[in-house]
């Protein structure tokens, strides 16, 4: 993986890869592309002489800075494997996945805390920056099957899970790269994500340094109204980030001009509302091209400037990707508009190794050909994939069972509405019902409005009983709905 993600060094060494920002029109640090590889490989001679081999595991407890994505790329420069984690997570949260990790070895930030003790060694700011010291090592032979880097994600019962990716899924990032991005050698690409997120490390990182391109990093302090300013000041022509920093940047003034140089957006991690899409759209005359993907296989269904999706899809299969909808059991996938489990072939160069430590889990995800995403979806004739949300996200609303997402989708295409999530509310003992939590463009909307406009496009049992509006949606420190913490969101205003 840290081969290919390199190779640009020896095409475009003197091309600017990475530059770190402390604030709009200030670089704190500039990279080549031959400087870039030149110090992920001092950092991985700086591992290898700690004792840090093929296999071993290294946690990442880094926040957005340079030591990132060096340390991650030295890591798997050697074999090893680096595991990145939220900067985010509460030394209680570590303890349990520094116990499923057994790392040898914690790299951690500035003011980043650890459990007491930490379970391994670890190395700090200042001992990342001596490791660049170090003699340079060649890039390791690993083969396609090999791991390469590990994330953990959410897991049964709330306890999360290792997912373990292979070195060939750098390799198949490159579907994405037409059926996504559109990636080209003189981008400019600017990432809202943590670097710990596979959305900002693959899309952000990995994939503009493997063409050649140049990764622009935020490094100061957080400021959810600073992208627009960042995108003028350095160039970004693609912008990447979840639907929730497109709704919060539609209040700034002047996107069109901030945005100017940007060819298009990119968003992922759920569902793009509506509403935010043709607001910023409008704000900017700039598409956003939205993606589907996970852990386990990062993007695969995405809308593209070759082969933008059709209004109310997320996209396409990109290019290479066998996908399928698959009925409740069986393997033949069901008819063409028919709903069912989303599927992609077990043969997917992308796909995960397994889950860590967990085979039984990692066999059940598998039936036949396909691994099972656990997502619901409808194909259209031409391929264009709808998706209908988690399958185990399903409501009960008197013995129906609802998808949230159609729910949401019909609230998010109301002018009044920015952001939408709709959840089981209890009323009393035994007794559920649907509720829309919503986040206005403005002054709330009249309930009346909203169970005029769901009757009008949902069947009866589907319409929301309640709409509250709130200040925000709950949300993961990547920015993906908390949807069992709506009942407790913050009204928008009193009544």
């Amino acid at each position: 993986m840290a081969a290919h993600t390199f190779a640009a060094a020896r095409m475009r060494p003197d091309h600017v890869a990475l530059e770190v920002l402390d604030a709009p029109g200030e670089v704190a640090q500039r990279w080549t592309h031959a400087e870039l590889a030149e110090t992920v490989r001092r950092t991985a001679g700086g591992l290898r002489a700690m004792g840090i081999g093929p296999g071993d595991r290294i946690l990442l407890r880094l926040g957005n800075s340079a030591d990132f994505p060096i340390v991650f790329f030295a890591a798997n420069a050697l074999g090893a494997v680096p595991v990145p984690i939220s900067a985010m997570l509460t030394a209680a949260e570590l303890a349990p996945l520094i116990a499923d990790l057994a790392p040898a070895l914690i790299a951690r930030g500035s003011g980043l805390a650890l459990p007491d003790p930490p379970g391994a060694p670890v190395i700090e700011t200042a001992g990342i920056a001596a490791l660049r010291r170090a003699d340079p090592v060649d890039f390791a032979l690993t083969g396609p099957d090999d791991p390469a880097y590990m994330v953990y994600t959410s897991g049964t019962a709330g306890r999360p899970k290792g997912v373990v990716l292979a070195q060939r899924a750098a390799w198949a990032r490159r579907m994405m790269w037409q059926g996504w991005y559109s990636l080209t050698p003189d981008d400019r690409v600017l990432h809202a994500g943590a670097f710990n997120w596979t959305y900002t490390l693959g899309a952000g990182l990995t994939d503009p340094w493997a063409v050649g391109a140049t990764a622009l990093i935020y490094a100061g302090p957080p400021d959810r109204h600073v992208w627009p300013a960042l995108a003028r000041a350095h160039g970004a022509t693609i912008f990447a980030g979840a639907p929730g920093v497109y709704r919060q940047m539609l209040d700034a003034p002047g996107l069109d001009r901030d945005f100017a140089g940007l060819r298009h957006g990119l968003s992922a991690g759920e569902a793009l509302p509506g509403a935010v899409r043709a607001a910023w759209s409008g704000a900017t005359g700039k598409p956003i091209h939205e993606a589907l993907g996970m852990s386990e296989i990062s993007t695969y269904i995405s809308s593209s400037p070759g082969r933008p999706a059709p209004e109310g899809f997320t996209g396409y299969p990109q290019p290479g990707r066998r996908v399928a909808i698959l009925p409740g059991d069986g393997t033949d996938p069901v008819p063409r508009g028919t709903e069912g489990l989303l599927a992609v072939s077990r043969h997917d160069p992308g796909l995960m190794l397994g889950y860590w430590r967990r085979p039984e889990e990692t066999e059940a995800a598998f039936r036949g050909e396909w691994f099972l995403t656990g997502d619901r979806a409808v194909m259209a004739e031409d391929g264009a994939l709808r998706h209908l949300g988690r399958a185990d996200d399903l409501l009960n609303a008197g013995g129906f069972r609802v998808s949230p997402h159609e729910v949401e989708a019909v609230l998010a295409d109301h002018p009044g509405i920015a952001e939408v999530a709709v959840a089981e509310l209890p009323v009393r003992d035994g007794v559920t019902v649907i509720a829309a939590f919503y986040v206005p463009l403005g002054e709330p909307v009249a309930d009346a409005e909203l169970a005029r406009h769901c009757a009008d496009r949902l069947a009866r049992y589907k319409c929301p009983r309640t709409f509250r509006p709130v200040e925000a949606l709950p949300r993961s420190a990547n920015g993906k709905l908390l949807r069992r913490r709506l009942a407790t969101a913050e009204p928008a205003m009193d009544g």
